[in-house]
């Protein structure tokens, strides 16, 4: 068994927490872990695989990091463009069938790396109840067994009676309250997870069947693959020419193999603020508090701080969340509408859309502590080992100050050490580059002045990491 876990997304719901450089499978929003890092560890009573995390470019170097955190390998591949989850499980599969031993016809379990799951136990059974149908070609969709009449998910009608499961009798869109009623009371009815389970070959051979154009154009996207660094490449042209669709509406919803097997695991996609508040450990209040929140006559909140107090008095059914650059109130009926600020916030250009003030780099992170016309100034932190590029900048002159460690740095190909306290002056347009040659990490402040101080004015000679 092969997880693919499909880890792509921008998670505009969950906003300002999530955003499209840093989204919510890559935030740890219910426990220590990230929602990717759990979605992996929850694979791990399985005797699974190694997984196949399927992601963007953008997000490659903070998934290789997130795996190597809670040790465990797997294969990476990079998405050129977003397709929709049916041409990115066509490449994990045909990938598969590439890689497996002779006669082997590996089954994927196909996973998304945003979705909470409270009882492992639980889950872990339902995989295993529904392996043995996927080792008899059958296409095996996990139906959540609804606990409300929700209006947000879509639901999976239930036909007869097939071993561990049931043949799907149809998909259904999201329905209103009194349809979704009537489905909850019926018993027949599951909310769709978006969870699959099948042979790679059988799921390629329905992809042929029902979308010959989606088949034809994953399978030249995989014929020229190449490796970079800890990632696999397919080819960029020939997957940007591949339809977007959905697995269901692709295979699943046309396919006569479907089954569904039942899950009742207090599975929740987290899909917005109100969800991530029920399923959160609460007070005698109904409160949700996260970070340094003092509450006073407040019921039935969600308060998240990142890096300050939070006071709220007399308030009732909010969601507030605060974040270094950006702070978000919402009443918890109008939380969906979050996605309608970003919207704006990406019509205006305003980097909160898609960039936190700390921003994630192979090398490290920096954090974007003052800005003004003409200066900047960032924390930096540099990881043992690490380098960042040879470049220089057409607009900008910086100064760096080790704060601690020991900086490596190398100006028009004069090399320096730096340690605790000791400065360095880089004047605009010298070519120049930082390293961390030391075994802690490598902190230093960096002021920037110039007429233009934005991240594109960067002109790389050289990359450890291949960026251009």
């Amino acid at each position: 068994m092969i997880p693919v876990i499909m880890a792509g997304g921008s998670g505009t719901r969950l906003w300002p927490l999530s955003r499209s450089l840093f989204p919510k499978q890559l935030l740890a929003l219910h426990d220590n872990l990230t929602m990717l890092q759990a979605t992996i560890k929850r694979c791990e009573p399985l005797s699974a695989s190694n997984p196949v995390i399927i992601c963007n470019e953008n997000h490659r170097f903070i998934v290789a990091e997130q795996l190597r955190e809670i040790g465990q390998s797997g294969k990476i591949i990079l998405e050129p463009v977003g397709r929709n989850t049916a041409p990115a499980i066509a490449i994990a599969a045909i990938e598969a069938l590439k890689h497996a031993d002779e006669g082997v016809d590996p089954v994927l379990l196909v996973l998304a790396a945003d979705h909470v799951i409270q009882n492992t136990k639980a889950y872990t059974e339902a995989v295993q109840s529904a392996l043995p149908l996927a080792e008899a070609e059958k296409l095996v969709t996990f139906g959540i067994v609804p606990t409300e009449a929700h209006t947000g998910y879509g639901y999976i009608h239930r036909g007869r009676s097939i071993e561990t499961g049931f043949a799907v009798d149809g998909f259904v869109e999201k329905p209103d309250v009194t349809t979704a009623q009537e489905y909850v009371n019926s018993g027949s009815y599951y909310w769709n997870s978006g969870m699959f389970m099948f042979r790679a070959s059988v799921y390629l051979q329905e992809l042929k069947q029902y979308r010959p154009d989606i088949f034809a154009a994953c399978e030249a996207a995989c014929a020229t693959t190449r490796h970079d660094l800890d990632f696999m490449r397919i080819d960029d042209e020939a997957f940007a020419a591949c339809p977007d669709d959905s697995v269901d509406y692709a295979v699943m919803e046309k396919t006569n193999r479907a089954v569904v097997v039942p899950m009742d695991a207090g599975w929740s996609d987290v899909g917005s603020w109100s969800a991530l508040w029920d399923i959160a450990d609460k007070d005698t209040q109904g409160n949700v508090k996260r970070g340094d929140v003092l509450l006073e006559s407040t019921r039935n909140s969600y308060v998240y701080s990142d890096n300050k107090l939070i006071a709220a008095i007399g308030v009732e059914d909010l969601v507030i969340v605060d974040t270094p650059d950006a702070v978000m109130v919402a009443h918890k009926s109008q939380v969906q509408d979050v996605k309608k600020v970003v919207g704006r916030l990406n019509d205006s250009g305003r980097c909160e859309a898609t960039l936190h003030r700390k921003v994630y780099r192979p090398w490290g992170n920096y954090d974007s502590i003052d800005v003004g016309e003409r200066f900047q100034v960032k924390r930096i932190v540099v990881k043992p080992g690490a380098k960042l590029s040879v470049q220089m900048h057409h607009h900008r002159a910086e100064h760096w100050i080790v704060v601690s460690g020991t900086a490596k740095v190398t100006i028009n190909d004069v090399e320096k050490l730096l340690t605790e306290n000791q400065s360095v002056y880089i004047p605009l347009g010298a070519v120049h580059a930082l390293e961390n040659p030391g075994k802690i990490p490598l902190e230093l402040i960096e002021v920037q002045s110039g007429s233009y101080l934005g991240e594109d004015d960067i002109v790389r000679f050289e990359d450890k990491y291949g960026r251009s």
